[in-house]
């Protein structure tokens, strides 16, 4: 088990000095891809309104074009599979990803759990999970949400 998570880090996660920019950005999408990933497996139910919203949400985040966007979230359901905790994803955008940055991850999980109109009790834990390890602050998770029910309820 840790020979997998010491291959996942240095496969995607961990990155040196001669990594390039273009290195770094594909690490945190793969990063933030796979926790989102993970939101939709926290019911033990993956709906189809949630796949559709990854799609949606990863192209529009991340700007990627349709291939890249099924093969962004192939590679992170392959590593959502083999992962051992949450501390994989969130240790790299702790590192590389400003507060408000982290601040739009924890907004993009919300988008997810309530992508099929409901915030089932495990989706809501893991989102407090994971802005628990990206130190979001409470208020900053509780705005992130009701941003999330608030453009909903506009829509």
């Amino acid at each position: 088990m840790f020979k997998q998570l010491s291959d996942f880090f240095d496969k995607h996660l961990l990155i040196n000095d001669t990594q390039s920019e273009t290195s770094l950005e594909h690490s945190l999408q793969l990063a933030t891809a796979a926790l989102l990933i993970e939101m939709t497996r926290a019911d033990y139910e993956v709906k189809e309104t949630e796949q559709q919203k990854i799609i949606e949400l990863v192209t529009q985040h991340f700007s990627l074009t349709t291939a890249e966007t099924a093969e962004l979230i192939e590679l992170a359901e392959q590593e959502a599979d083999k992962s051992v905790t949450l501390h994989e994803f969130t240790s790299l955008l702790n590192e590389h990803h400003n507060y408000s940055q982290k601040v739009h991850v924890i907004e993009l999980l919300w988008e997810i759990a309530y992508a099929d109109g409901e915030i089932e009790k495990y989706e809501d834990y893991l989102v407090r999970k994971v802005a628990d390890l990206l130190y979001v602050k409470h208020r900053d998770f509780i705005a992130a949400k009701h941003r999330v029910l608030d453009n909903d309820q506009r829509s």
